[in-house]
């Protein structure tokens, strides 16, 4: 039997506007945000999940001796066949810069690719990744 593991890799990243950005990503992309730790307008940890699994965490861009900038994000985020289409109209609709438009890959894949206001490029496609053989 082959199988695709649940998610347990959480992407991380900052933002000047990090409450402006969790917005944009649910309303762009449908991210649901389910936790902000936020004190003083500084969001030190939020995350907001992906519906059919997994998801992403940030924070606001702030100097506490961390070396991570803003703006230079990317991922790869797995679409459920039959939605891509959708969401795709649905980030465009949202202000979401496309910067690679709905296309077919050579390995049979729908995607697209966005950049959001902070400028990171979020890609969005059908392919979820290689199965794996499980004991």
């Amino acid at each position: 039997m082959t199988t695709t593991p649940s998610p347990s890799v959480w992407p991380t990243f900052r933002a000047r506007d990090a409450r402006g950005l969790m917005a944009f990503l649910v309303s762009a992309f449908g991210f649901e945000e389910t936790v902000c730790h936020e004190q003083d307008g500084v969001v030190h940890h939020a995350e907001l999940a992906w519906p059919p699994g997994g998801g992403v965490m940030l924070g606001s861009a702030r100097d506490d001796g961390k070396a991570v900038t803003t703006g230079g994000f990317s991922c790869y985020v797995v679409v459920p066949e039959g939605q891509i289409e959708a969401l795709a109209e649905r980030a465009w609709g949202a202000g979401a810069t496309i910067s690679t438009e709905l296309h077919v890959t050579d390995y049979g894949s729908k995607d697209f690719a966005a950049r959001d206001p902070e400028g990171n490029t979020w890609y969005f496609g059908t392919y979820p990744g290689a199965h794996r053989a499980t004991s």
